[in-house]
């Protein structure tokens, strides 16, 4: 399968960042801090993938829209105290250097912000005895704030644009309904992994070509290895 695409975009959290989690409990934190009702899990994860405003109000309708600055800045500050303690899922270095030893396009196209997405591909990690920033591994970004939330399908196409790619030689993949929706939307192929927010019944109904468990079987898929 990976011979078939020349472009492949990834979702940043939930997909090869293992922050659902921490995204989940830092939106249901934010809405209770001023003064909404807390949203339940499944409230709080689904809406994981918009930008963030769009996902704030989506999880707390009884927030009035006064109060979504201060609402923004509570989820900042939950999310920038634990953003260092969360981690890229196990085996998405092996595939994204698999991928692009097979000459693919690895790109990233995140509901996340030019700022936050530019401090995480800031990190620094360890691929076979070298320091590199994580920044190394990709080929192009694009964030929601820079072009239209999902599934607004903006950054996608500024994506192929960029590459000369054609929407049948490009692929997306992510954990959320907001990314497949996008790829549909784009007119491109979608993968789905439920190791994120939403889970496999959920994706399905975007008809991806494939869901995934893990990053395990994700590469499976691909039929990577490493170079």
């Amino acid at each position: 399968m990976s011979k078939k695409y020349d472009l492949i975009v990834f979702d940043w959290d939930g997909t090869l960042f293992d922050s659902t989690a921490l995204i989940t409990r830092c939106i249901q934190n934010a809405v209770e801090d001023v003064g909404g009702k807390r949203p339940s899990h499944e409230q709080a994860s689904h809406v994981i993938g918009l930008n963030l405003m769009e996902a704030l109000a989506h999880a707390a309708p009884d927030v009035p829209r006064e109060k979504y600055p201060q609402l923004g800045e509570r989820y900042r500050h939950y999310f920038f105290k634990e953003q260092d303690d969360i981690n890229l899922f196990d085996g998405v270095i092996d595939l994204l250097l698999a991928l692009k030893a097979q000459h693919h396009w690895v790109t990233i196209g995140t509901g996340k912000s030019r700022k936050g997405l530019d401090a995480t591909l800031a990190r620094e990690v360890q691929i076979d005895g070298n320091t590199v920033k994580l920044a190394s591994l990709f080929d192009g970004t694009r964030t929601a704030d820079q072009t239209q939330g999902k599934p607004n399908p903006q950054m996608l196409f500024e994506l192929m644009r960029e590459f000369g790619v054609d929407a049948e030689r490009t692929l997306m993949i992510g954990d959320t309904t907001h990314d497949l929706q996008m790829a549909m939307n784009a007119g491109v192929a979608s993968v789905g992994v439920n190791y994120g927010a939403h889970n496999h019944a959920t994706l399905a109904s975007c008809h991806p070509l494939y869901i995934a468990d893990s990053v395990a079987q994700l590469r499976a898929w691909f039929g990577v290895l490493k170079q």
